[in-house]
């Protein structure tokens, strides 16, 4: 079954797992405190610029996202976020079975809006019973969004100046942040991302790794005793050299955007494969998410040969359906993809 369905189906990078062949026999400290993972976080600060960064290392988005979002806020905050963001849509109520609710804001093509942020804020304080309503305490956005858009540098500089004038961190979770680094429309670097954010992520696990995010504050700014809230979360890995020797691989000789390129190369040619065909997209999307519109008639003979993400309705007899390249996808299989549409 040819798989356009995510960009994690693919284990890992070989060299990510040669790293840990190598490797595995060495004993090292548990926790983090292993020399890969201070290896990795070195290597992370160089290509941030953030030489005062403080770094983690956690399994997975959704365990990465909770915790983040715990440890900034107070009990009685919420975290502002578009309706389609992550954390309000996808994370099973993660966010608020840790207490904090998320509070949502319009999305445009999965973004926010500085202008709609900002004109939120002030009804929330001019409401004279704002403190018998949940306090807003963070703002969140992904890089790519849900919907594989990218925020503009002016965009993002808006945000950012919001949050700073209402002292709010301005956390990005970047899960797919390689994609949008390596994107032919990007106009952010990784040390321009880091210096407008509070706190921010790199995915692993959608980037070539077999699991991982890493946790960065840019400015030496984590949370007091954050390993304590991360193990309270449960997501201290005793093993954390795992993680360590993944992000150590992935930023050894610019392997982890090498990566992300693969898949942003392969996501143009799968474009021009479904344009060939008069396929529609839903949204243009310069990332590796693509987001085509399918006839519901199609689909049962489509996911005998394909899988894929059903996304939501266009209308009453379309469909809008996800396809993801990824670091593993090759040639090959957009070959395949080509037969396979036409052959419809």
């Amino acid at each position: 079954m040819l798989s356009f369905e995510n960009d994690y189906s693919a284990g890992a990078h070989p060299k990510l797992l040669q790293a840990l062949c190598e490797e595995n026999l060495v004993s090292q400290p548990g926790y983090g405190e292993d020399e890969y993972c201070r290896r990795a976080a070195e290597k992370i600060r160089a290509a941030c610029a953030a030489p005062e960064a403080e770094l983690r290392f956690l399994v997975g988005g959704t365990q990465t996202n909770q915790i983040v979002i715990a440890s900034l806020l107070r009990s009685y905050e919420g975290v502002l976020s578009a309706v389609t963001g992550h954390v309000n849509g996808h994370e099973a109520g993660a966010i608020e079975y840790s207490g904090h609710k998320v509070l949502t804001l319009p999305q445009h093509e999965g973004k926010i809006d500085a202008k709609e942020l900002r004109d939120w804020l002030e009804t929330y304080f001019s409401d004279e019973a704002y403190e018998h309503m949940v306090r807003p305490g963070m703002v969140y956005l992904s890089y790519p969004t849900e919907y594989g858009s990218l925020y503009r540098r002016a965009e993002l500089e808006a945000i950012a100046a919001v949050c700073r004038e209402y002292h709010l961190p301005l956390f990005i979770d970047g899960a797919r942040l390689g994609y949008g680094l390596m994107s032919r429309e990007a106009e952010l670097s990784l040390p321009e991302l880091a210096a407008l954010c509070d706190v921010f992520t790199i995915g692993g696990t959608k980037v070539g790794a077999l699991c991982g995010e890493a946790v960065v504050f840019p400015k030496g700014n984590a949370p007091e005793h954050f390993t304590s809230i991360i193990k309270q979360h449960g997501g201290l890995l005793a093993k954390g050299r795992l993680l360590g020797l993944q992000f150590d691989a992935l930023f050894t000789d610019g392997l982890y955007f090498a990566a992300a390129k693969n898949a942003i190369d392969k996501a143009e040619r799968l474009k021009a494969i479904f344009q060939a065909r008069g396929i529609p997209f839903f949204l243009a999307s310069p990332t590796n998410q693509q987001f085509v519109v399918m006839p519901d008639e199609l689909l049962p003979r489509l996911s005998e040969k394909l899988r894929f993400s059903v996304w939501e309705k266009a209308d009453e007899g379309h469909t809008v359906l996800r396809f993801c390249t990824s670091w593993a996808t090759t040639d090959a299989d957009l070959d395949a993809l080509e037969e396979i549409l036409g052959a419809l």
